[in-house]
């Protein structure tokens, strides 16, 4: 067995690599790391990583954040 990385260009290439692996010629890899291409949705991986503050409080943060760095 070979492992390859392909560039998905158009839609039509992932259908026929399903196709494919229906037929278990292939099997796709579908590592969490990968873009959308398989119908992950990212927005709901991330949703709720952060809390909402106050625009202040950001601001503060940020501030303190460059400060850090001088």
């Amino acid at each position: 067995m070979r492992t390859v990385t392909l560039d998905i260009l158009n839609d039509k290439a992932l259908d026929l690599l399903k196709d494919l692996e229906l037929l278990k010629v292939i099997r796709l890899r579908r590592d969490s790391d990968v873009q959308d291409v398989f119908g992950n949705d990212l927005i709901s991986k991330y949703k709720g990583a952060m809390q909402k503050q106050p625009i202040s409080e950001v601001d503060e943060q940020l501030n303190n954040i460059r400060n850090e760095w001088e």
